[in-house]
């Protein structure tokens, strides 16, 4: 009767494992003890042991048939059989959610059971939501410092938030607690390797050496899926040496892969918005400002945004150098030259013979040529041009605009320039 009734304070203070060898020890004195069995029994199940429990639970129903507290318990511990099997399956199933839920029932009939905490909370750091996994490891290692399967899950939360090198400190010291521990013996193994590619990658990029630099961040990519945030980092990584090496849309693909890992990543965002930018897809461009400028309200973030807003605007207008033919650093005599060549080209009256539709299609050319050589020509219209603004500011109305009063001026006086037949729908140039 004393060993039971210290076993049921125990109980009452939470130390199970006391209490399982006071009620152990009364049952032991008198087999036939029923609330030493009962007590015992509920030890168990509050330890994850629910074998033993049901084993003790039916060995009150045989003292006493009737006992309808051991009726319960044992349904308990058949319940929490039945929770450890579904959780079994699913780990294997890598359904860690389902783990979770099978995990916090079962501790509801078991809440003293690390073996239940430790799976729990390994699902947890496999599902992305460390402080919670950091948290339920935590309070094993303040019972048990020694507990390796904690210091397991410790060291997995660390890996898995790209904190590398504490993380193979705690797999270390699992090892030292159980040397043939297998899952932080590969985790142990993946994180020195993935921190070792890592940093080779990191000084080969820093030598100008892209080529090798972006072999040994693929190589390792592929060294451990799982660990979300690491490859983020290392996708980014790749996409900045695809990006040096002018392979564009393959940096854009890389940045893409990383934010999907990380949606919060802003530097992935940033550097797939340059190569945006590189590429004018002004408007995927912008967008990823936005997304950067939202996360970090940053003047330098707020200036890119704009930069990138203004590069938009002046794609959707008609590009008057591409019209002209020229680049952007044209003087103004390849700006004079690149007019008189395309005036001349997509003049109406040099397809005076052809179909209505290909006369409609030269005419609005040649309208678009005397448009561009317009604003090229004028200093003070080609720097607004240049800068974003909107022209119709200057008063220039291109409804309005008439190409051939361009032209005459161009091509008046000496040196002037006429069409004249030389027969049905055939031209030829004389100059004056």
């Amino acid at each position: 009767i004393y060993y039971g009734n210290r076993a049921a304070t125990l109980m009452m203070l939470g130390r199970f494992r006391e209490a399982l060898e006071d009620a152990q020890q009364s049952v032991r004195l008198d087999d036939s003890f029923v609330r030493g069995h009962l007590r015992e029994g509920k030890c168990h199940l509050s330890l994850g042991n629910a074998m033993a429990a049901s084993r003790c639970f039916q060995r009150v129903l045989e003292l006493d048939h009737k006992n309808t507290q051991a009726q319960q318990e044992l349904k308990n511990a058949t319940t929490v059989l039945e929770y450890e099997k579904i959780a079994e399956v699913d780990f294997e199933k890598r359904d860690f959610r389902k783990v979770v839920f099978c995990m916090d029932r079962a501790l509801e009939f078991a809440p003293a059971c690390h073996r239940f905490k430790i799976l729990k909370a390994e699902c947890l750091a496999l599902l992305g939501r460390y402080p919670e996994a950091q948290s339920v490891a935590s309070d094993i290692l303040r019972m048990d410092s020694t507990n390796a399967d904690a210091l397991y899950v410790r060291g997995l939360c660390l890996y898995y938030e790209d904190c590398i090198e504490k993380a193979v400190q705690f797999f270390v010291q699992a090892l030292r607690m159980a040397p043939d521990h297998e899952k932080a013996c590969l985790a142990c193994r993946n994180a020195k390797a993935l921190k070792a590619k890592k940093e080779d990658g990191n000084k080969a990029f820093k030598k100008g050496n892209y080529k090798l630099a972006y072999e040994l961040y693929t190589e390792a990519l592929g060294i451990d899926p799982n660990n979300i945030k690491t490859n983020a980092k290392l996708y980014c990584n790749r996409g900045t040496v695809n990006s040096k090496l002018r392979k564009l849309e393959e940096a854009i693909d890389d940045c893409t892969n990383a934010v999907k890992l990380d949606d919060t990543y802003v530097k992935a965002y940033l550097r797939r918005a340059q190569c945006y930018m590189d590429t004018e897809q002004y408007e995927d461009a912008v967008r990823d400002y936005e997304k950067v400028y939202q996360t970090e309200k940053t003047k330098e973030h707020k200036q890119l945004l704009k930069n990138a807003q203004v590069e938009l605007k002046k794609s959707k207008r008609k590009d008057y150098y591409k019209i002209l033919g020229v680049n952007k650093n044209a003087s103004e005599d390849e700006i004079k030259k690149a007019y008189r060549k395309r005036a001349l080209m997509h003049h109406p009256d040099r397809h005076s013979g052809a179909s209505a539709e290909v006369q409609k299609e030269e005419e609005k050319k040649f309208k678009e040529v005397g448009e561009a050589f317009t604003i090229l020509s004028d200093p003070k219209k080609k720097a607004r041009y240049d800068s974003g603004q909107d022209l119709e500011e200057d008063g220039l109305n291109m409804g309005e605009f008439d190409p051939n009063n361009i032209f005459k001026a161009f091509f008046s006086g000496p040196g002037g320039f006429s069409f004249e037949a030389s027969g049905p729908g055939n031209f030829f140039f004389q100059f004056g």
